[in-house]
C-alpha cells in the first residue's frame, strides 16, 4: 500500500528542514488548506445552495462581482485575521490593503490573493481557482504596510493555487519543490498526490485567446505562428487549449508542459501594460513555475524580478515551459520595439498612459496592419 500523507503531515515535515521554525508559517499555510476546504464546498454545491450569479456591486476593476467570489474572499480573510500570523492581508477584489483588527495580535507576514480567479466561468461550471502569495514583513511596527505587499516576487516566502473541478487540488511552493494535494472528500483532507512536480521537457499545449489576434503586436503573432508551427522552418504544432480561467489553464500545463500567454495588445491607452494583476495573480504562479523548473517572463524579462508599484498593477503573462517562454521574449525583442518603448518605463514605476493612436504631434496614425 502506497504511503498517504496528508497535507498537514507534509507541511510539518517540511518544517523540519528549518531547526529556527516557530511554527507559525506551518500554521498559516494549513488555514489556507482549511478556507479551500471551505471554498471547495461551496463550489461543489453551488447551484443546489442559491449562490451563483452575479451580485450588484463591482470590485475595483468595474467587473461584476459573483456571489462565490464575495464568499471566498470572507472566507480566506476570516480564517486569518485573528490568528496572530499576519500583519495585513489585501485581495484582488478590494481597492486597498485589509488591516488585521485592532484587538488582534499581528505576525510577520503578508497575505495577497485572488479568492476566485476565472469567476466569470461560474455559471457555466468550468473550472475556477484561488491564487496566494506570502512574502515576510519587510517594514517596522505592528501592522503591514504598503511596501510589505510591493515586493517583487523572487522574494515571495509561498504561493500556491488551489483548482476547483472534477477533483479539488491545492498546489503550493515554499521555495523547495512543488508539490500537489488532491482533496478526498470522504475524509475531508487533502492526500499528498503529486510530489515534487516538474513540467515535462516535451511540450503538448499553448493556450491562448485567439479572439484578441487582431490586437496583438507583430513579435506575439509570429510567436503563436511558431508556435503552430508556421512560421520560419515550421515546426511540429503544438495543440491549443484555452479554458479561459488562468489557474486551469497553468495547471494543466504544468502539468503536461506548454505555454500560457496574455500579451500586452493594443486595444485601448493602457492595453500594452498587459491584462493579468502581477501581485494576485502572476507573481505567486512565476514562482511555482520556477519551482517546477518552468519560467514566467512578461515578455520584456522575469516576472518575478519587477518591483510592483501599484497593489493592481497589471502585467502581460507568458509561462510555462522555459524554452518556450524563451522564445517569446525573443520574438519581442526582435519584433515589438514599439510596446518595449512602450512598456519598460512602466516596468521601471513610470506610468505615461501614452495616447495608443495618436503621434506626438497629435495626428491620429494609421491602424495597424495585419502582420502573418
Amino acid at each position: 500500500m502506497n504511503k498517504i500523507v496528508t497535507i498537514e503531515r507534509h507541511i510539518f515535515e517540511q518544517q523540519k528542514h528549518y531547526p529556527g521554525a516557530t511554527g507559525t508559517f506551518t500554521s498559516l499555510l494549513y488555514d489556507l488548506a482549511l478556507a479551500a476546504k471551505l471554498i471547495s464546498r461551496e463550489t461543489n454545491r453551488a447551484g443546489l445552495a442559491n449562490i451563483l450569479g452575479a451580485t450588484e456591486g463591482q470590485n475595483v476593476y468595474g467587473e461584476r462581482q459573483q456571489k462565490l467570489d464575495m464568499f471566498a474572499d470572507e472566507i480566506i480573510f476570516k480564517m486569518n485575521d485573528h490568528t496572530g500570523r499576519l500583519c495585513a492581508m489585501a485581495s484582488e477584489e478590494h481597492d486597498d490593503i485589509l488591516t488585521i483588527p485592532p484587538h488582534y495580535d499581528t505576525g510577520k507576514y503578508v497575505l495577497l490573493y485572488d479568492p476566485l480567479d476565472g469567476s466569470s466561468n461560474i455559471d457555466v461550471n468550468v473550472s475556477i481557482g484561488t491564487i496566494w502569495a506570502i512574502f515576510r514583513k519587510v517594514t517596522s511596527g505592528a501592522q503591514g504596510t504598503m511596501e510589505d505587499m510591493l515586493q517583487p516576487g523572487h522574494q515571495l516566502a509561498a504561493a500556491g493555487y488551489i483548482i476547483y473541478g472534477s477533483s479539488t487540488m491545492m498546489v503550493y511552493s515554499t521555495g523547495q519543490g512543488v508539490h500537489g494535494f488532491t482533496l478526498d472528500t470522504s475524509v475531508g483532507e487533502f492526500l499528498l498526490s503529486h510530489p515534487d512536480i516538474r513540467i515535462p521537457n516535451q511540450h503538448k499545449y499553448y493556450s491562448v485567446n485567439h479572439s484578441y489576434e487582431k490586437y496583438w503586436y507583430p513579435g506575439v503573432r509570429r510567436y503563436v505562428k511558431w508556435l503552430q508551427g508556421l512560421y520560419g522552418e515550421g515546426g511540429k504544432p503544438l495543440g491549443n487549449r484555452y479554458i479561459g480561467s488562468l489557474v486551469a489553464d497553468f495547471h494543466r500545463n504544468l502539468l503536461q508542459g506548454g505555454v500560457y500567454l496574455y500579451p500586452g495588445d493594443t486595444r485601448d491607452e493602457k492595453g500594452y501594460q498587459g491584462k493579468l494583476r502581477l501581485t494576485f495573480e502572476a507573481q505567486a504562479l512565476a514562482f511555482i513555475a520556477r519551482q517546477a523548473g518552468g519560467y514566467a517572463s512578461d515578455g520584456a524579462g522575469d516576472i518575478l524580478d519587477i518591483k510592483p508599484h501599484n497593489l493592481h498593477q497589471r502585467v502581460p503573462l507568458f509561462i510555462g515551459n522555459r524554452d518556450l517562454v524563451l522564445k517569446a521574449e525573443e520574438f519581442i525583442r526582435d519584433n515589438d520595439k514599439e510596446w518595449l518603448d512602450l512598456y519598460l518605463p512602466f516596468r521601471n514605476g513610470e506610468d505615461p498612459t501614452p495616447k495608443m493612436n495618436q503621434t506626438k504631434n497629435g495626428k491620429k496614425k494609421k491602424k495597424r496592419a495585419v502582420v502573418n
